[in-house]
């Protein structure tokens, strides 16, 4: 074996660092220390540590290092998009599986393992939705393995088992990376197999092993001591060239040590060393495993000291695993000193955690509760006063393996004992509880009691459940056995709600307590029995009970909610009146403060208020009848409760009611209900104004506009001529926009006259933030310092608001100052700004005074002006680029300063992080690689991206690398997205190489890549006319836009596929490979030659399992071919005489049907969909409730609404969708006064702050047909709602789609009579920012800057204008536009200038202004949070 080993130095490929010459430290990228797997869990070759079934803690940063998100959803079904139905159908699965992935997430971050039942459900979803992608099968079965620790290893062997067979039946495609898995975990359950055969099942299957497979196999044989099969590994891969890493040596120390030959094992150690591979922690971690299996300690502390003497540091997990071996080889008396040895690092808790439960599921639960104690605990009581809860998990995994309770008990005491835990025996108690342990959940009450502790009646109630839903009486008394034993009376809640459901009735439940011997005059029985016939429906037995003058007192409030919910249940109108009657004039129910009028009054509120709106408006006929009933009863309620009653009403759209409870008041009391007079009052006020200042027409808005026109044209001295010719006549505007077009043309003296003149004729007068600071900037521009302080200071004093858009050129003031170096005229700006209180201090506006001193290379002032931000403002600007700085000079005593200050400041991760990149960026990766290595720091994935993206952008592979490498064991690091940005410059650059070397790393780290990562890698190795490794998952819309542009590779694949095909007929066409076949045929998007294949097959009477049959239907029917579908339902159902649609195709079918105007089978499908609680999916039913409307169906859209009220619109259907097409159904049937009353009411009904959804499908559809009398009442209905009732919805909704229509001059008309269109703000950008998203849309945005020239957000206009251009790669226009932006003042945001930046690059062309530095999406991001707060100030404000 030696020899063997030796010959690998021999081998002739050593690429990519995989194998390293005698004197390194470690073989290559040092594989991840960090990820072990559970505890209990064996090991795999490409892991190490977990070679030896040891407790390999699996961390939250794993599955694998960084939690699920390298786990994403890739539908692999290819074809090409006939038909926006099946993009909607994939986006829905997507969805509901990130659901999956989020919940996996969440847990694997937080304790390092999933559950059982959360692996399942998201199994069962996959299964229903359709045959599953390659990564949600790699995602399962990955999760069968180690990331159960609850679950015994047999059990999780089976359940992998079971999934994988499953996901096969339904149609998924395994490669080798399926295969790894799998093995992974085999050898993490300890499940024996033989590796010879999984070989030949792979080969059996057409997937080729890689190096990982081997590795794997090669553990295999390890672990079961077969040191002969693993050699035989080790010449397939010998043989394979590849290389001999580190994780083979480690499997080999463990096989050594199985088969008894421990010299053997640690010698391996010395080969390692002869094949040029320093033993790492891994071969360390294996040593001890061996070691503690044999239980020797000496040899385990002589390890130890080994490997501390060669400067190895082995983490808590690492003694984990030896804790765990020592304990399954039943060395229990060891531990403890292995666990004295642990430093409890960052991390300890969840996988001590972890540890335990493997433990406890192993049967060693001393040894887990000895680890148990060692977890660091906390104060006894924490800040907010609760008291600590250490070993809850402990206890419930003790409890669901059915641990002896003497057990628990003694767990328990010394829990408590130790102030570890407050309650330990009741929370034990609740476990039992919850899992229906009703022996073991007794005898701790038992024990409980005897340690004087309250047992209380809703400990119980869970055992009683089970028993009151099988309505198994005998259970109830065996457990009102127990109650009574232990001194517990049932209570009130206990008898109503879980012990006399039970029984038939009452009756029975009194004779079967009678013969128990319980008691029967209690005045809990009797308040239980009215709350129970109250809850049941029985109001007749009900009334007799309260009626009969000796039933005892019993206040209402015992029994409301139950009385209600009779009431509900109950069509009887009659006797609820009776009963409220009684109750209203009886003093035997009214015990408390209260009349019983006032009772009753607050019982019919909590009635209505109990009640849904559907509810309510379903038994609408019934409460009338009840209301006026009680009405001829004299029952009076008072106003305060009307009141409520009245506003529950109207919010449940029933306001027909509301008279009905009206007539339940005094007479003498009457509402005014109306408060839209005032509004209406304010309106005509409104009004009146615009009608008096459009009648007017002085010269000075005249001459305001003519100013502003020439400033808009850049003629500034035409506009001066024009001032002076009529300077009495000027207003504040004119001024302000002259004074602004000067400060663009560096006329400072002219600007300050001017600026004179508007503070002589109007000194309270004040410009705007805007064009002040503008106006600063000049005046810094020409060092006048004075005089822009001075400004600054007039600015505070006449209170000028400053706005975002002002800040933002304050920014770029200071930093033209501090780029000429000027530190003093830098600081003496900023104290002013900040002194005055004009903005906020940020980062941003901070960071110009680090600028200036590191434009003069003074690092010490540059430091300490960052301090002295810090300290001062809490910001710590460009604190990067000053400790880059530092570091490339050496400056050490600068530097120590420069990280004490940050690590007080902002703590020692942010400290860390900093001293990290600075390293990377000046090229000392090997400090770097110290600094990330520190034990407890966390990912932050927006630096990591950063500086990735600066590699990326610089093409620097060596450092991106190293960034991607060094990050491997960090704390919760997204490992796809670093590899991801590692295939990105393997793009850039062209290197197929690089990037396939970087796939076999992912593999090794068993990274799950997202779709984008494989689409990426695939692209690379095919534009390179390389073999691609695994299936690619294609969109639909990719698919055929190759389908179209290459030609060539389509005629190749379907030739390679007919040969394929050919070949297995040859062989023999089995029911497997006809599936097979099918389902291929389906994801390529070939449905009809799939549909022939089936004809084929059907005449010669072969039959098929139900997952081909569904997949070609989906397939026929995303394509339209509504026929076909449903024969091949035909078919199936002939073989299969159970078979049925599922929710996607059915969805499928109605979209289809009711494109081809088959309304009625549309609707019939639907309902078939509910009654076999089907979920149909949002675009089936929009494309319904359409081809009804387009119909005039009016009948089929209300059925529809019911059927999805029905369903609880868990599809957040807008209700705006079944109200429009309700109109468009009404103007086809030519009622054009029922659509516009409709629409109208909508708007006329809602609330302040609750207007309806947009209207503009109903102008766009009428546009459409050109139905002139449609669109003529409706835009009446629209001006009548902007003009009475401020609803400026439909007008906005009309205007734009007037604009986009190409109608100006309808659209002009429009905004003639109803000028506030113009000032809809969020429409109107909505709209702008809609059109630039689509490439030639630019006229149209003029369109509408000329219809509105006075939109007051030009920058938005201008931002939105400049995406078009950028769509459009029109470089001329844009910079024609970004010129007129200059000169306007206008400044242009980041992502605007990033979009020109890569215009002028496209062109070839150098860049006029400095290029923001960061991404298109962090820009994007960034307008995004500043629009959010934008509007969430606002909503402040009103």
């Amino acid at each position: 074996m030696a020899a063997l080993l030796r010959s690998a130095r021999l081998l002739k490929c050593l690429p990519s660092g995989l194998l390293q010459t005698k004197g390194t430290i470690r073989n290559g990228p040092p594989l991840s220390r960090l990820y072990s797997g559970a505890i209990g869990g064996k090991g795999t070759g490409v892991c190490p540590r977990q070679l030896v079934p040891g407790p390999c803690s699996v961390h939250r940063c794993l599955w694998p290092y960084a939690g699920l998100r390298h786990y994403a959803v890739i539908p692999e079904q290819k074809g090409p998009a006939k038909d926006e139905s099946s993009l909607g159908v994939r986006s829905k699965q997507a969805q509901q599986f990130d659901w999956a992935l989020a919940k996996l997430d969440s847990s694997v971050r937080r304790t390092g393992r999933v559950t059982k039942t959360l692996l399942m459900r998201i199994f069962h979803d996959i299964c229903r939705t359709g045959y599953p992608s390659g990564n949600q099968a790699l995602l399962l079965l990955r999760s069968c393995g180690s990331l159960l620790p609850e679950v015994p290893m047999a059990e999780r062997s089976e359940l992998a088992r079971h999934i994988w067979d499953k996901l096969k039946e339904l149609g998924a495609s395994y490669d080798a990376s399926h295969y790894n898995a799998l093995v992974k975990v085999f050898l993490q359950n300890e499940f024996k197999f033989s590796p010879n055969e999984f070989l030949a099942k792979m080969e059996a299957a057409g997937v080729q092993p890689n190096r990982v497979t081997y590795q794997r196999l090669i553990a295999a044989y390890c672990n079961a001591g077969d040191i002969e099969g693993a050699s035989t590994i080790l010449g397939f891969m010998k043989s394979k060239d590849l290389p001999i890493t580190e994780a083979v040596f480690n499997s080999l120390v463990t096989g050594h040590a199985r088969a008894d030959d421990m010299e053997s094992a640690v010698s391996i150690l010395s080969v390692m060393k002869g094949a040029g591979i320093e033993p790492g922690p891994d071969t360390y971690v294996a040593l001890l495993n061996a070691y503690a299996e044999r239980g020797d300690m000496e040899k385990i502390r002589q390890t130890l000291e080994t490997a501390g003497s060669t400067d190895i540091s082995l983490m808590d997990r690492d003694l984990m695993q030896v804790v765990f071996s020592l304990a399954k080889a039943g060395y229990h008396q060891h531990v403890p000193s292995i666990v004295d040895l642990m430093r409890h690092e960052r991390g300890y808790v969840p996988d001590a955690m972890n540890l335990c439960l493997s433990l406890i599921t192993q049967g060693h639960e001393d040894t887990a509760f000895s680890v148990l104690k060692t977890f660091p605990t906390l104060q006894q009581e924490n800040e907010s006063g609760d008291s600590n809860n250490l070993g809850n998990f402990f206890l419930r995994h003790c409890v669901n393996m059915n641990k002896p309770v003497e057990k628990l008990a003694r767990y328990c005491q010394e829990l408590q004992d130790s102030n570890c835990h407050a309650a330990p025996l009741q929370f034990t108690l609740y476990c039992c509880l919850e899992a229906k342990n009703t022996a073991t959940a007794l005898e701790l009450m038992k024990i409980m009691k005897e340690q004087g502790q309250p047992i209380r009646p809703h400990f119980f109630w869970p055992l009683l459940m089970q028993h009151v839903k099988d309505r198994n009486t005998v259970g109830v008394m065996e457990v009102m056995k127990g109650m009574q034993e232990l001194g517990v009376p049932a209570d009130v809640e206990t008898l109503s709600n879980y012990i006399l459901p039970a029984f038939p009735n009452v009756a029975v439940a009194r004779d079967t307590f009678k013969e128990m011997g319980f008691s029967q005059g209690s005045e809990g029985l009797l308040s239980s029995e009215v709350r129970f016939e109250a809850a049941s429906g029985n109001l007749s037995r009900l009334l007799a009970m309260l009626s009969d003058p000796s039933f005892s007192a019993l206040d209402l409030s015992n029994f409301r909610s139950s009385l209600i919910s009779g009431f509900r249940m109950s069509d009887d109108v009659g006797t609820m009146t009776k009963i409220t009657d009684l109750l209203y004039k009886d003093e035997r129910f009214s015990l408390g403060t209260t009349s019983p009028a006032e009772g009753v009054s607050y019982f019919l509120y909590n009635l209505i208020d109990s009640m849904s709106e559907a509810e309510v408006q379903a038994q609408e006929e019934k409460l009338r009848q009840y209301f006026n009933q009680l009405k001829s009863m004299n029952i009076v309620i008072p106003v305060n409760i009307y009141r409520g009653i009245r506003n529950l009403l109207d919010s449940y759209h029933v306001p027909e009611l509301i008279k009905d409870v009206l007539a339940l008041l005094d007479g003498k009391d009457a509402l005014n209900l109306s408060d839209r007079a005032s509004r209406a009052n304010g309106l005509g006020l409104e009004r009146k104004l615009a009608e008096l200042k459009a009648e007017g027409k002085p010269v000075g808005p005249t001459l305001k506009q003519l100013i502003l026109s020439l400033c808009s044209e850049e003629k500034l001295d035409a506009a001066l001529e024009l001032k002076s010719q009529h300077a009495a006549d000027m207003a504040t505007g004119g001024y302000a926009a002259l004074i602004h077009l000067c400060c663009r043309h560096n006329n400072v003296d002219e600007a300050l006259k001017l600026k004179g003149e508007l503070s002589h004729k109007d000194p309270s007068v004040s410009l705007d933030s805007t064009k002040s600071i503008a106006l600063v900037k000049a005046l810094v521009k020409h060092d006048r310092m004075e005089e822009a302080v001075d400004l600054l200071k007039e600015m505070k004093e006449k209170d000028v608001s400053v706005v975002d858009t002002a800040v933002t050129l304050l920014f770029h003031t200071l930093n033209a100052a501090a780029l000429k170096g000027d530190v003093a005229a830098v600081r003496q700006l900023q104290a002013t700004v900040f002194t005055l209180g004009l903005t906020k201090p940020t980062a941003n506006l901070c960071s110009p005074l680090i600028t200036a001193h590191l434009q003069t290379k003074d690092l010490s002032g540059a430091l300490d002006a960052a301090m002295e931000c810090q300290k001062q403002y809490g910001h710590l600007p460009r604190i990067h680029d000053v400790i880059c700085g530092l570091v490339e000079n050496g400056d050490t005593e600068l530097l120590q300063k420069a990280m004490d200050f940050v690590s007080q400041e902002r703590g020692e991760m942010t400290m860390l992080y900093n001293l990290f990149f600075a390293f990377m960026q000046t090229g000392r990766h090997r400090e770097a690689r110290k600094i990330i290595e520190t034990p407890g720091l966390r990912a932050r994935a927006g630096r990591l991206q950063w500086y990735a993206e600066k590699c990326v952008a610089a093409n620097q592979m060596e450092s991106l690398e190293s960034l991607v490498e060094m990050t491997a064991k960090l704390f919760e690091c997204d490992r796809d997205e670093m590899y991801h940005y590692l295939l990105r410059l393997c793009k850039n650059t062209n290197d197929w190489r690089k990037a396939e070397a970087t796939w076999t790393k992912m593999q090794e780290e068993n990274v799950i890549p997202r779709e984008r990562t494989l689409r990426l890698l695939a692209d690379i190795l095919r534009s390179n006319g390389q073999e691609v490794p695994f299936e690619v998952p294609e969109v639909w819309y990719e698919q055929a836009a190759a389908t179209e542009t290459q030609p060539d590779t389509k005629t190749a694949e379907s030739s390679s596929f007919k040969s394929a095909s050919s070949h297995s007929a040859t062989e023999g066409n089995t029911s497997t490979d006809l599936q097979l076949k099918l389902l291929i045929l389906c994801k390529r998007g070939k449905a009809k030659e799939a549909y022939s294949e089936l004809k084929n097959m059907d005449r010669k009477g072969e039959a098929l399992g139900p997952s081909p049959y569904s997949a070609l239907i989906r397939a026929l029917l995303a394509e339209g071919n509504m026929e076909d579908a449903l024969e091949v339902q035909k078919i199936a159902t002939t073989h299969i005489p159970h078979f049925k649609l599922n929710d996607i195709a059915n969805s499928l079918l109605i979209i289809t049907q009711a494109k081809k105007n088959l309304t009625k089978d549309a609707l019939a499908t639907l309902k078939s969909m509910l009654q076999a609680d089907q979920v149909p999916s949002k675009l089936s039913i929009t494309r319904l409730v359409q081809s009804l409307g387009s119909h005039g169906d009016i009948a089929g859209i209300q059925d529809v609404e019911a059927l999805m009220k029905g369903l609880g619109n868990p599809l957040n259907l807008s209700p705006m969708m079944f109200v429009n097409n309700t109109a468009i159904a009404r103007i086809k049937n030519g009622d054009l006064d029922s659509a516009v009353e409709g629409l109208e009411a909508i708007y006329t009904s809602a609330g302040e702050g609750s207007q309806p959804a947009s209207m503009a499908f109903v102008f766009r559809k009428v546009l459409e047909e050109k139905n002139i009398t449609a669109l003529d009442k409706l835009s009446a209905m629209a001006e009548r709602l902007a003009n009475h009732f401020a609803s400026y919805g439909p007008a906005s909704d009309l205007f734009i789609q007037l604009m986009d229509a190409g109608m100006k001059e309808e659209a002009k008309f429009m905004l003639a009579r109803c000028s506030a269109v113009a000032e809809q703000r969020e429409a109107l950008v909505s709209y702008m920012s809609r059109l630039s998203r689509t490439p030639g849309q630019v006229g149209k945005i003029k369109a509408l800057m000329s219809v509105i020239p006075d939109f007051a957000e030009k920058d938005t206009i201008y931002s939105c204008l400049v995406k078009s251009y950028a769509l459009d790669n029109d470089l001329a226009s844009a910079k024609a536009l970004y010129q007129q932006m200059q000169s306007e003042g206008v400044e242009a945001d980041e992502l605007c200038l990033k979009r020109l930046a890569k215009l002028y690059k496209s062109a070839g062309e150098s860049v006029p202004f400095t290029e923001p530095p960061e991404s298109f999406k962090f820009y994007a991001e960034k307008l995004k949070e500043k629009s959010n707060k934008s509007q969430l100030n606002t909503a402040v404000v009103e």
